[in-house]
């Protein structure tokens, strides 16, 4: 191909210098720290997970360098020791009461440094980030401890962890050991990361009680596609649930101390009394509006008919759409619906009087005995923002609510986005027996609205008490709950005296629908110390340190809406357990000791929900500490107190692009990607090269597309690009192996796929006008789970909880029954051994929209029905026709459809597809 002029050449050539030099100084300075061993130790005994990070990193520089350590933990997880080991010595964590770190964090802050290392970092999770500068050649280990206890959620507990080196590592290996003396009832793996190329890099082995999962990649699996870059960034999440019975739970016991987990099976729900009160101010319209609808809608269909419900929305005035509370029948769920639907936002907010019309409602409901003996009435607000209107002093707003309801009812308060105080809906949930939870601005945030009221929809038991010998327990955590909803799990703790029998016994009362029950139950102590005697897959001591944390939790919690005298005595126990257990908890901080000479102090504290999602930090006035000493390096050596030192930061990253291109964006433009032999593409002018860069720069090579000109006396005829059909199959034990669908009529959802032997259903809305699938729907009977696929994003649903995945992020999803994963390109697969395996895509060729993908077809059922299903039935071709060899006719159970020969495009392999050739037929 010729150059228009010695300038294109020039600026070629300038442009790769630029480049390449830049990309020899960003490898350069991102290889000086070089992390050769990263390993992630998870040890989960009895729901209370114990996590050891450890990363060891070299300098390979001939100067000194800055090693960072950043580790993601999940938010309900408190720290418990932090160390670094430079050159044989060990500079350990110091957690003290805040006051006693204060001194240190406002010099950090005098220094214009970020004193704070540990922050918000998404939903979940906190970041935990430390530097510290190393000489050449030396050798840096940095560990971290965190604890949690792992809370049941929809019928499942999560361990999330974050794996993100942000480097290839030599030796890289995350373990993952639980053990559950009730059983594993199932166990399932999922990360945002795995590609099929590493899941030879993950095992999982699993016996009754015990479960090991271990991830660990070669450096060639951890490379990304014709990179050096890794593809290990992201989440890796275990799921997973115990055995139960429909008796009292489980009772365990370990090193003098016990924990009672309560869950029972089978129980029936309580019917409710509901009122969602819904804030329709204008600060809700557009996309929040949108999406609240789009979740009342779906959360009114989720209403049990034993149910009644009632609507209020409010903005500077309240309405409600009913009179009084009404039975969840379909004909009133369905007027619901179209109120829902047509709430508009407008106007200020006035939270005070919208709460209390709802609390009048129930009060009258029950005054005139409409509300049934032994239901459970719930309210549920949604808001965006402060009060604006009427009462707007929120001390005043929660102390009359709180007398309103006078602990008849449940409030639960939902925050959406950071417009909203959260501390003030926290109180008022908290005031009132429910909780709060904050709504994030996001394309799933109907979902979120959703899960939450999966949460609170189904009450098994109200007024739960738990009962032991006093001759034999103290120190017994919160022993009395309000209610105890489906899918959750009420866990109480506490210490066995010395003298404590050879049987510990409990009782847990509660109420029904109808009637009270007692459920009685009873562990031997000298069995159940001997289960957790095993050195190797727990650490010992661990109930100990279960009971100080989920007591502290509770503690915080009650803090919140205690008085200011019983706030103070909360405070001072919850500070004295998380010193003696050396919690970073948020009355606590770490003090992270570095070098003398080199560098300062850095003071980790626990962030805390805020106003407008930023940490705030309670004051605390004492002045002591707690030392976590990690095991020292070959001298074994503490390192004292380190002095100040000048100001610090992080290095200046070299921008491998001049300052006026911006980072991402194309130098050269996309067609000089694409072929010129392209029959379907118009021919585009040689663009205008200029090798003139702005004032005072270097010369770039600047692309400037230039408007074709006219041809006179022709017209150019373009064809048409060929399409890809909405369905391509591929029939077993046919001569034609595809076959193209066209859906030309459609009303409503479709039955696309039905086979009860595979237990598998796939349901698909498509809009004949747009020509493609506005949704696909796929059902799995065992395990039982969903995928929803749309064009934004595809939504899993299990145990009525809903996971959200965007397209082309990838997904490796494993249980014992089902494989999902997805690639960079968006291919979904839904795949087990003995299955046919379904795959969906967001096709964005010609034709675009989501696509199904079917493989392994040969694997149907003789029983496999709906309007795909019947083409794996007995299919009879007949003979071409005589006078058109590219027509035949296609019978399947006696229908006769009419195939057309056409050339289709064929998506199953993604974008841009590839020509084939395939009989094409109309539905």
């Amino acid at each position: 191909m010729k150059t228009s002029a010695p300038g294109r050449t020039c600026g070629i050539s300038l442009l790769l210098l630029l480049l390449l030099a830049a990309l020899h100084m960003t490898t350069a300075r991102k290889n000086d720290i070089d992390i050769y061993s990263l390993t992630v130790d998870s040890k989960v005994s009895s729901r209370f997970a114990h996590t050891v990070v450890t990363s060891r990193v070299v300098n390979k520089a001939d100067t000194m360098q800055k090693a960072t350590f950043q580790v993601e933990l999940p938010r309900r997880a408190f720290i418990t020791n932090f160390s670094m080991i430079i050159e044989g010595v060990t500079y350990p964590g110091i957690i003290k009461k805040k006051a006693a770190a204060q001194e240190q964090y406002s010099a950090a802050v005098a220094r214009g440094e970020s004193a704070g290392l540990v922050k918000a970092a998404g939903r979940k999770t906190e970041q935990f980030q430390v530097s510290v500068s190393v000489a050449p050649a030396a050798k840096v280990t940095f560990k971290l401890v965190y604890e949690e206890l792992l809370k049941r959620h929809l019928g499942a507990y999560e361990l999330l962890l974050k794996v993100q080196p942000q480097q290839l590592v030599k030796h890289l290996q995350m373990d993952i050991h639980i053990f559950e003396p009730q059983g594993i009832s199932f166990l399932e793996t999922e990360s945002t990361f795995m590609t099929n190329e590493l899941a030879d890099a993950l095992t999982v082995s699993q016996n009754k009680t015990k479960a090991h999962i271990q991830f660990k990649p070669m450096l060639s699996q951890q490379k990304s596609s014709g990179q050096q870059d890794t593809v290990l960034d992201g989440n890796f999440i275990v799921r997973y649930d115990v055995n139960r019975t429909s008796s009292g739970g489980s009772i365990q016991i370990e090193n003098g101390y016990f924990v009672h987990y309560f869950a029972p099976e089978g129980l029936p729900t309580i019917p409710k009394n509901v009122i969602f009160v819904i804030d329709k101010s204008s600060s809700m319209s557009g996309r929040k509006m949108q999406q609240t609808r789009e979740a009342l809608i779906k959360i009114l269909d989720d209403l049990s008919p034993n149910d009644q419900f009632n609507l209020i929305s409010f903005s500077g005035d309240a309405a409600q759409w009913k009179p009084l509370l009404v039975p969840a029948s379909a004909e009133n769920v369905n007027q619901a619906r179209s109120y829902a639907a047509g709430i508009q936002a407008h106007g200020g907010t006035d939270i005070n009087h919208a709460v209390l019309m709802a609390v009048q409602l129930l009060n009258s409901a029950k005054q005139e005995e409409l509300m049934p003996e032994g239901t459970v009435s719930l309210i549920i607000l949604l808001t965006d923002g402060d009060p604006t209107m009427g009462e707007t002093n929120p001390a005043r707003i929660q102390r009359n609510v709180k007398e309103a309801i006078d602990g008849q009812y449940s409030l639960f308060c939902l925050g959406f986005g950071f417009d909203v105080s959260y501390a003030f809906l926290e109180k008022l949930a908290l005031d009132n027996g429910g909780l709060a939870r904050r709504i994030y601005e996001d394309s799933d945030s109907a979902l979120q609205l959703q899960d939450f009221y999966q949460e609170v929809a189904n009450p098994l038991l109200t007024a739960v008490t738990f009962e032991y010998p006093s001759n034999v327990v103290e120190e017994v955590s919160q022993d009395n709950f309000r209610l105890l909803f489906k899918g959750s799990e009420i866990v109480v703790a506490g210490k066995l005296r010395d003298q404590s029998p050879d049987v510990l016994s409990a009782k847990v009362r509660g109420q029904l629908h109808m009637q009270n029950i007692t459920f009685q139950t009873e562990s031997r102590v000298a069995e159940q110390e001997k289960e957790f005697q095993s050195p190797k897959y727990i650490f010992h001591s661990f109930m100990e340190r279960l009971w100080a944390y989920l007591t502290i939790q509770q503690l915080l919690e009650q803090m919140v809406s205690a008085s200011a005298t019983e706030k103070q005595a909360l405070e001072t126990r919850a500070l004295n357990l998380s010193l003696h257990y050396c919690f970073v908890t948020p009355l606590t901080s770490m003090v992270v000791t570095k070098p003398d000479g080199r560098e300062g102090s850095e003071v980790a504290e626990k962030p805390m929900e805020t106003n407008r999602g930023e940490s705030r930090t309670p004051a605390s006035s004492a002045k002591a500490a707690c030392v976590n000493f990690s095991k020292a390096g070959t001298s074994g050596k503490i390192a004292n107190d380190p002095g100040r030192a000048g100001p610090r930061g992080p290095l200046n990253s070299p921008r491998p692009y001049p300052d006026y291109l911006t980072a991402g964006e194309s130098v050269l433009p996309d067609m000089l990607g694409k072929p010129l032999s392209d029959p379907l593409r118009p021919r585009q002018p040689h663009p205008q090269v200029s090798c003139q860069p702005p004032s005072g720069l270097a010369p770039l090579l600047v692309l400037v597309s230039q408007p074709a000109l006219p041809t006179l006396g022709t017209t150019a005829a373009v064809p048409a690009p060929i399409q890809a059909p909405p369905i391509i199959l591929t029939l077993p034990g046919q001569s034609v192996d595809r076959l193209c669908v066209d859906i030309k009529h459609s009303q409503g959802p479709m039955n696309l796929l039905s086979d009860p032997d595979q237990g598998i259903e796939v349901t698909a809305q498509y809009e004949t006008e747009r020509a493609q699938f506005s949704w696909i729907e796929v059902t799995f009977k065992n395990p039982q789970l969903q995928v929803r696929a749309s064009p934004e994003h595809v939504v899993v649903t299990r145990n009525r909880k809903n996971s959200a995945y965007k397209w082309k992020e990838t997904l490796f999803s494993v249980t014992p029954s089902l494989k999902m994963t997805m690639d960079e390109a968006g291919l979904l697969l839904l795949s087990s051994p003995d299955r046919v395996t379904i795959g969906l895509l967001p096709w964005d060729g010609p034709g675009e929209g989501l696509r199904l993908l079917l493989r392994d077809t040969d694997r149907f059922s003789s029983r496999v029905g709906g309007t795909l299903g019947q083409f794996y039935q007995d299919v009879l071709w007949g003979p071409p026709a005589a006078a058109d060899d590219s027509k035949r006719t296609l019978r399947v159970q006696g229908l006769d459809y009419s195939a057309t020969r056409l050339l289709k495009l064929d998506y199953q392999e993604g974008s841009p597809g590839t020509e084939i050739s395939c009989w094409s037929i109309e539905l």
